[in-house]
């Protein structure tokens, strides 16, 4: 039953350098405060263009959340502050409420630089900053302003070669051309509806696509969609914050509702001509990706049906019109997307992933669409397609061959068989980024209780230099606490239908003989997410403050979740929050068996899908779980997206039953423990009408509840002051309800 990984060569590790320092208590200031405890966490890694230095970006000491760029220069082996945000702007940063949502969209928050691009050159860099676009030039260390306007420039880059910056503004797409500083517009009809280069809601939320444009390579002609918003249906959606209302409206693609209407068009930069690709017949469709092939002239898009059993990648000809599909997958469930999509230089062939096997896989074709071969294969998932080099003839890819708890970066032969290799240190949990030529790579290494270090290494695996070694030393600011952390015990449990779910373990570093601790439950469940790793995530230091406040916390990937193939994905189908719960009771069955939990004070904590998942387990399974805190939950599936929603439980037309034992309502008489639900007031992903609709209800039965709203905050809840209140209510209720003290 129990699969038991030791990680103790990491913990000898952790308590040696602790005792170099008398512990602190962490408490939850502390967790949430300055300097951040994860130490210098760069984000936003990339290799210059010439590979001749990695830039990254970085928090102030005083202020984490706002962020300066970074370098580190490969041959004078030095770091160095490159670019100072409040040298670039300094003043109070205003943005568009299109730009909010799609940072939103994009989980950025903070403040200074927090999007950069390099020149194709590798002499500038672009810098988007309070609407307005900044170049900066590396030889003069000065920067220009390449806009100054009323309007909002967003999704700004440079154009392949350098000559152009592009934009929307106004819902409209431009092009600057940078010797001489005219801009050109490339279309003409964006405002209200329409939106010309622009991702739509779900493009950005569910698919991930946080663009609408795409740049030929040899810069003559751009590929870019036109969305019209009319059918989606209009909805008044209210953010409610400390002093005010503010009322939007919004269209928002309420499932089984219309999406926009997509139109797919090259635009040529010296005429302005725009040429629509016939997509056929069927209108009620997703463009999922888009990119060109290496000759310039072939632009390949990917084609998804509303029902998204059905993926279509299909090649468009921008010089005859003709277009003809390469390769077509298919799903009785559903099919995720990726970006795992690269065009060899010789023109000749591509690498895709699939998951047609049961785990995505890379697989090699020539661009006429014929299957070459497989290139990697087992009961593991390849995370994502990291480089080819095709010189040497090696693809390197992250997965998880190893262990679902572990990503690694590994290599494959292109061309002939072999065998994989795997090129990063096994124990810990790597974050690549391939340098262009394939011949080095950024590690971002980091494990349950070891904050991330950033490396470069070569193409081998072979140690270069640390970008930040993240040394848990004197004056690293978590080295106070590591004494007192504990290291998490990690094991097994099979499902229902003997499926392997990986648990991961909090308790006390000294358990008290006799003692029944309470649990706290923390759960995610839902699809794309994965909480059992061996790897850092802030989120466990709060882990770390309840068990030294006395609980055990406990956390399980249920089926459904992410990184173990689509045969664990698919019992979720068509009916969720039932084989999800049935397996997290399973883990509340297995606490029971531990002599040191006390079965009758085993709580829940979640948000988001985590939120909903809360809900439904103290609503169905009240014998199991004693008291829950449920954050911006889900409480009705038909109040969410089209993209999202209609991935797991179909159309509400061919699924009604579904929706309804998928929602939360149906079940609230068998609340018997103490709930608690917070929200945040302005959250336009899971909109606080979630959280309305229930409270009416709960109330209605004179079911008791607590509750915590938060004006201003969307979904996310970003923000230090807010955090800190968040877990010390969550914490509370727990103690007061598991009369902890």
């Amino acid at each position: 039953m129990r699969n038991l990984l030791s990680y103790a060569a990491l913990a000898t590790g952790l308590l040696a350098t602790s005792q170099l320092t008398v512990a602190q208590p962490l408490t939850l200031e502390r967790i949430f405060d300055d300097p951040s405890l994860a130490g210098k966490a760069p984000v936003k890694l990339k290799f210059s263009p010439d590979g001749s230095r990695v830039t990254y970006l970085q928090g102030k000491v005083d202020d984490y959340n706002r962020y300066d760029l970074w370098e580190y220069n490969i041959k004078a082996d030095t770091n160095r502050l490159l670019v100072d945000s409040q040298a670039l702007f300094s003043g109070p940063e205003t943005l568009s409420d299109e730009e909010k949502a799609r940072r939103e969209r994009q989980r950025i928050f903070g403040r200074g630089i927090l999007e950069y691009k390099w020149s194709k050159d590798g002499k500038a860099l672009l810098f988007p900053l309070n609407g307005d676009l900044y170049y900066y030039e590396l030889s003069s260390g000065k920067s220009r302003k390449l806009t100054d306007t009323e309007a909002f420039e967003t999704d700004a880059r440079f154009s392949p070669k350098g000559n152009y910056v592009s934009f929307i503004r106004e819902q409209d797409l431009y092009a600057l051309e940078l010797a001489t500083g005219k801009e050109i517009r490339l279309s003409k009809d964006g405002g209200g509806v329409i939106k010309n280069g622009m991702a739509e809601f779900v493009a950005q939320e569910e698919m991930s696509r946080m663009t609408g444009y795409w740049w030929a390579g040899d810069e003559s002609k751009i590929a870019f969609t036109r969305i019209d918003e009319s059918p989606v249906q209009e909805a008044i959606r209210n953010e409610i914050y400390a002093d005010e209302v503010k009322l939007f409206n919004q269209r928002y693609p309420f499932t089984g509702t219309d999406n926009v209407r997509i139109d797919l068009g090259v635009v040529t930069l010296n005429d302005q001509k725009v040429d629509w690709i016939d997509l056929g017949k069927d209108k009620d469709i997703y463009i999922a990706r888009a990119n060109w092939l290496e000759d310039d002239t072939t632009l390949s898009y990917q084609w998804q049906n509303r029902s998204q059993q059905k993926l279509e990648l299909r090649f468009y000809n921008a010089d005859t019109k003709q277009q003809r599909v390469a390769l077509t997958e298919t799903s009785d469930t559903w099919i995720n997307l990726h970006f795992d999509l690269h065009f060899l230089k010789d023109k000749k062939h591509f690498i895709w992933a699939s998951e047609r096997d049961g785990y995505k896989h890379l697989y090699l074709y020539r661009t006429s669409g014929q299957l070459v071969r497989q290139l990697t294969q087992g009961d593991w998932i390849v995370e994502k397609l990291q480089g080819v080099d095709e010189k040497k003839g090696q693809v390197y890819f992250s997965g998880r061959k190893d262990t679902p708890l572990e990503s690694h970066l590994y290599s494959v032969p292109l061309f002939k068989k072999g065998n994989i290799k795997r090129i990063t240190e096994a124990g810990a949990y790597h974050k690549v980024v391939m340098a262009e030529d394939n011949r080095t790579f950024i590690d971002s290494k980091s494990a349950v209780n070891q904050p991330t270090s950033v490396s470069l290494r070569k193409a081998n695996g072979e140690f270069i230099t640390w970008l930040e070694q993240n040394k848990l030393d004197e004056q690293h600011p978590l080295t106070p606490f590591l004494s007192d952390l504990s290291t998490p015990e990690y094991g097994t449990l099979k499902a229902q239908d003997g499926q392997l779910m990986h648990y991961r373990l909090f308790k006390p570093k000294q358990l008290e003989q006799g003692k029944k601790y309470p649990v706290i439950v923390n759960v995610y469940g839902g699809p794309h997410a994965q909480r059992v790793t061996n790897s850092w995530r802030s989120k466990n230091l709060y882990f770390q403050y309840m068990v030294q406040q006395g609980y055990i916390v406990f956390q399980l990937d249920n089926r459904g979740s992410y990184n173990r193939g689509k045969r664990f994905e698919d019992p979720i189908y068509k009916h969720l929050g039932e084989v999800e719960v049935a397996d997290q009771i399973r883990g509340v069955e297995f606490l029971r068996t531990l002599d040191y939990v006390d079965p009758s004070r085993i709580g829940i904590y979640g948000h988001s899908y985590g939120g909903y998942m809360a809900l439904m387990t103290m609503f169905k399974a009240g014998d199991y779980f004693s008291a829950g805190v449920s954050g911006a939950p889900v409480t009705d599936w038909a109040l969410y997206d089209t993209h999202y929603t209609e991935r797991y439980l179909g159309h509400p037309q061919t699924n009604a039953k579904g929706y309804e034992q998928s929602a939360v309502f149906p079940y609230t008489d068998g609340l018997k423990g103490p709930l608690m639900i917070y929200h945040g007031m302005a959250d336009d992903n899971v909109l606080f009408t979630h959280a309305t609709k229930l409270f009416k209800q709960l109330q209605d039965e004179a079911k008791p509840f607590e509750m915590m709203t938060y004006p201003g905050s969307k979904h996310s809840l970003r923000g230090k002051k807010v955090q800190t209140h968040l877990h010390q209510t969550i914490t509370n209720f727990f103690n007061r309800h598991f009369d902890v003290k």
